[in-house]
């Protein structure tokens, strides 16, 4: 069965921090981005996915332009390489970055770090502008549980088991939205 279909989605709960926006430029443009601007874009599938990466750019985003000489971040001048291959994540990182299509986000295997064990090894995101980059590394704090990736992984999953893989997106999606990003993700 795809990932895409699943026999029921649980009753949508309000998203914590709704008005948390990334913001970046294009043209000299301003351009403000919610996390349900990012799942409008995505659709209901990977909320996890989703939030995993608004989190990362939440992080890196403010680093970057820190470290850039007028203080902004050009939104098409954004790189990201990351072993995390989720559609979730790929989708708000092309929404907000547009690296997708510009061929400036690669999904490297490589770059996982197993010494963090199953659970986390994935969750590590190398976001940069020009020469600057920084490295977000998902925080060891039970935003991600081993029963979500255990489930995730297992092959023929039942319809109770899909359905309750849909409670745990949207559990995981919670604890990452109700946490400022620095909460969240580590900065390299």
């Amino acid at each position: 069965m795809s990932n895409y279909s699943t026999p029921e989605r649980p009753v949508p709960t309000p998203i914590p921090n709704p008005a948390r926006t990334l913001t970046l430029w294009e043209d000299g443009v301003q351009l403000d981005f919610t996390f349900a601007d990012c799942m409008k874009y995505h659709g209901p599938g990977f909320p996890g996915g989703v939030a995993h990466a608004f989190a990362a750019l939440g992080r890196a985003l403010p680093e970057l332009a820190a470290r850039s000489a007028n203080g902004r971040v050009e939104r098409r001048d954004i790189r990201v390489r990351t072993p995390f291959a989720g559609p979730g994540a790929r989708d708000a990182f092309e929404l907000v970055t547009r690296a997708v299509t510009g061929d400036r986000y690669s999904v490297l295997p490589e770059l996982a770090r197993p010494e963090r064990g199953n659970t986390l090894a994935r969750y590590v995101f190398e976001v940069s502008s020009g020469e600057a980059q920084v490295t977000c590394v998902l925080l060891d704090d039970g935003i991600v549980t081993d029963e979500f990736i255990e489930l995730t992984a297992k092959p023929d999953k039942a319809a109770a088991e899909l359905a309750h893989l849909e409670v745990l997106k949207i559990e995981m999606r919670d604890r990452i939205l109700e946490r400022d990003p620095v909460r969240v993700y580590g900065l390299e």
